[in-house]
């Protein structure tokens, strides 16, 4: 792979200012090398633009905008609140116009306007969820974590952990509003974490974090309206885990060939082959990733490294990994970092 990266990497903070940590990719050898710092408070989640001009931050008091520059580097462009508790997820639309943030302490939805120069405008919905968990000590409302558009950017789909369904909204791109207009229900007590969706647009992951498991979707449309069907149910765990266990990262590779998703308490991370055609997934490995709480994980661009963001002790860990032989195999030294949440690759310009 002749390609250049960097990689972006979201913290809390708790004290330091330095939230976003840009690092320099040896995707050869699979190591990071700080490149440099960003400051901004408890950077919870990451995102790109689809344009790759900008990243889009969530904050304490809102969202932040940069601009990527040629070498990596990031210029800090606009700030904006959204008007609630901080988020825990953010994403834009495929034209780059709105960016939506999900509120797990609030059970909100924000929906912000995009500027032509990557910054931050107006709030221009915001949308509460409603109703009472299936588990009164954790779920005693809602908790939305993750908001992704359909691939046709026709369609956002937020999931909502706390009442186990997905929500999916038209949206109207002219204003940026959010119409309700189908529930994807999944099983009680499972907690929907995060989703991703194929390149082609056709399948929805939807990975839940009590009952670690992931659903497949097939998405299409009818007179108008999101057709969703399950067509599989994979474990994230294997049949020997330990107890206590929570999913928590799920990644689709570079080139959209695997999916890749790790597990706290059991401290592993599982590699999935995606079957481009049906959707399918196919399990290869699932190993530990020596360090606890992997909140993030992810393949290197190559497919043959792997980096686990290790929550709660602090840490980076690296992996040569063999995917046909089902292997990973630790290929440098961990790196210290300060409560790590989500890991972006970002290839530069020639």
């Amino acid at each position: 792979m002749s390609g250049k990266f960097v990689a972006y990497v979201s913290c809390y903070t708790q004290g330091s200012k330095d939230g976003i940590k840009i690092y320099d990719v040896d995707v050869k050898n699979g190591v990071l090398k700080e490149k440099a710092k960003v400051s901004i408070t408890n950077s919870s989640y990451i995102t790109i633009s689809h344009s790759r001009r900008f990243l889009y931050s969530i904050t304490d008091y809102g969202v932040e905008s940069y601009k990527i520059l040629p070498d990596g580097g990031l210029e800090t462009n606009s700030a904006a609140s959204i008007n609630g508790m901080r988020g825990c997820y953010l994403s834009t639309d495929y034209e780059d116009r709105y960016l939506f943030v999900a509120g797990y302490h609030d059970g909100k939805i924000t929906v912000l306007s995009l500027n032509e120069d990557g910054s931050i405008g107006a709030i221009v919905d915001e949308v509460y969820h409603k109703g009472m968990g299936s588990i009164a000590d954790r779920n005693f409302r809602p908790h939305v974590n993750c908001v992704k558009m359909t691939r046709d950017n026709k369609y956002l789909l937020a999931a909502d952990l706390g009442m186990d369904h997905v929500k999916v909204y038209e949206v109207d791109h002219k204003n940026g509003k959010l119409k309700m207009v189908d529930i994807i229900h999944s099983e009680q007590y499972s907690g929907p974490r995060h989703i991703k969706i194929s390149k082609d647009g056709r399948y929805v992951y939807i990975i839940h974090e009590e009952k670690n498991y992931v659903d497949v979707y097939s998405y299409t449309e009818e007179n108008d309206n999101p057709m969703f069907e399950k067509i599989q149910t994979v474990p994230t765990l294997n049949e020997y885990h330990a107890g206590d266990s929570a999913a928590s990262a799920m990644n689709l590779s570079w080139d959209f060939n695997y999916l890749i998703c790790s597990n706290a308490g059991d401290n592993s991370v599982i590699i999935f082959k995606l079957d481009k055609k049906t959707g399918m997934l196919k399990k290869l490995l699932c190993l530990p990733i020596s360090g606890s709480y992997p909140k993030d994980a992810m393949l290197f661009p190559d497919n043959k490294h792997l980096v686990s963001l290790n929550h709660e002790n602090n840490t980076m860990t690296f992996f040569a990994v063999n995917l046909e032989k089902g292997t990973i195999v630790m290929n440098t030294k961990e790196i210290s970092i300060m409560q790590p949440n989500c890991i972006v690759f970002h290839e530069l310009s020639e």
